[in-house]
């Protein structure tokens, strides 16, 4: 007889006395276009910042690009189908800019378009709910040529390529999401250079984050005004932010990050204006000369939900006097005005990627933004781990991002309980893919690509979420 208070095994949900999620709470997973679909110069594809990135010697581990990824071009409907067997109820994926519109602007590429018009088509065969996300860094690279997100009239471009998508699919899609991580976009590919398209100057960043949000709410009102009854949104990267200590010297670090992080976006998104602090701080950066009459109010244009990716904890102190910033992020530094923040590890377990597993810190984040910012619907819109994984006898037995999963899980029902009006949840990630500047080294999928065979194999995380979904709920501890 097994011992009742034993954990339940591997892949097997304890049936005692379950947490459930609300009825029709979202099941889901979700990828990136460049990340997995591969086919980078087929069906009219063009070049992305990303493409030009990678084939730039020195940019990605290994020198790895996203030309095959996981083939999901070619692979689209056996890719559906295994969403199909874990039971998902949406999938969240982007549209590569450039393969419905080559070059950024310009007449929609038929053959692009009707790559996702198969995929949505196969979705709804299957019973599961469409999610598309309209930028994920992608950007054209003619228009990073012309000036890239620093630019202004990116972001009237980006509003006239969700015209384009939206006439092809707006009859079929009911959710949409405008950008991924503006965070990610503006200073790590205008910033510190880590991401595409590799530049680094903080100016330029304050003036990328900008306008992708303008364009954001171009974009919104684009698709308002075809699509009146669509389920509207943007998706941001949002973490919680402490200071290492108690002192006042920490505190404002924490602030200071906070205010990039987090409400550098919040803010004008949700309240149409910048935080007057944040301003203060990016003073000896840039005059903020690029806002423009009108420009927050277009960023503010009313949204139908708010996505959260949510991965850890920033943990900050002062920067230590006469020293160099502690070299935590590569330099130069991806926190315009803030590069001597120190970020602190804590000695508390990580991923692969070296980020602290901080299951407490996504209650606090949903809080947070329903409890100081909104009450639109929140959706969980990334959340995962990188762990090395090993196929043995054919099986990938990842017993720790199954845990990471069952403690996020926990949390975000914890946040249902305390009044968060979280709607749904999409695991980071569908599948194994590539990872931006890692390349093919690190594995956030439920599902193991291997790279040269393109052999898909559930893993224990993903048999385990499937029993998740079909019960709509976790065993409770």
């Amino acid at each position: 007889m097994s011992n009742p208070s034993s954990p339940p095994a591997v892949g097997v949900l304890d049936e005692r006395a379950p947490l459930t999620f609300p009825p029709g709470f979202l099941w889901g997973a979700a990828t990136a276009a460049y990340q997995i679909e591969g086919a980078a110069a087929v069906g009219g594809r063009t070049p992305s910042i990303w493409d030009t990135f990678s084939h730039t010697e020195g940019r990605t581990v290994g020198g790895h690009t996203g030309d095959v990824a996981c083939d999901h071009y070619h692979r689209v409907g056996d890719d559906v189908r295994l969403m199909a067997d874990l039971g998902l109820k949406s999938y969240r994926f982007s549209v590569s800019w450039p393969r419905v519109q080559p070059g950024g602007s310009g007449r929609p590429n038929t053959e692009g378009l009707d790559f996702y018009r198969r995929l949505v088509d196969d979705l709804l065969a299957h019973g599961i709910e469409p999610w598309l996300t309209l930028y994920h860094w992608d950007l054209p690279q003619p228009l990073e040529d012309a000036g890239g997100w620093p630019a202004r009239d990116t972001a009237a471009r980006f509003a006239d390529y969700a015209q384009l998508v939206v006439d092809a699919l707006g009859d079929r899609v009911h959710y949409w999401t405008t950008l991924n991580e503006p965070w990610c976009s503006a200073f790590l590919g205008y910033g510190s250079g880590v991401h595409a398209p590799g530049r680094s100057d903080g100016a330029d960043a304050v003036r990328a984050g900008h306008h992708l949000m303008l364009g954001h709410g171009l974009a919104v009102q684009a698709l308002r005004a075809a699509r009146p009854n669509a389920e509207i949104g943007v998706t941001v990267n949002l973490y919680p932010v402490t200071p290492a200590s108690d002192s006042p010297a920490d505190a404002d670090a924490a602030r200071r990050i906070d205010g990039l992080a987090n409400r550098f976006f919040l803010d004008p998104i949700l309240r149409g204006e910048y935080p007057a602090d944040l301003v203060a701080d990016l003073s000896t950066v840039t005059d903020f000369d690029h806002v423009q009459d009108g420009d927050l109010a277009t960023i503010a244009t009313p949204l139908d939900l708010v996505g959260v990716n949510y991965y850890s904890r920033h943990v900050v102190a002062a920067p230590l006097p006469d020293a160099d910033p502690e070299p935590y992020w590569r330099s130069p530094s991806c926190w315009p005005g803030s590069g001597d923040v120190r970020f602190v590890t804590r000695g508390v377990p990580v991923t692969d990627m070296n980020w602290e597993i901080d299951a407490p810190g996504l209650v606090e984040t949903l809080r947070r933004v329903h409890e100081e910012y909104t009450d639109l619907p929140l959706y969980v819109t990334e959340n995962g781990s990188a762990f090395v994984d090993e196929v043995v006898d054919g099986q990938v037995d990842d017993v720790d991002r199954l845990a990471y999963f069952d403690a996020h899980l926990r949390a975000s029902h914890e946040a249902i309980q305390a009044g968060v009006p979280l709607r749904g949840y999409f695991a980071w990630s569908l599948m194994d893919n590539f990872e931006w500047a890692w390349g093919y080294t690190k594995r956030f999928g439920m599902i193991y690509v291997d790279y040269d065979s393109q052999i898909r194999i559930p893993k224990s995380s993903a048999r385990w979420y499937a029993e998740v979904i079909r019960r709509n709920g976790l065993a409770a501890q």
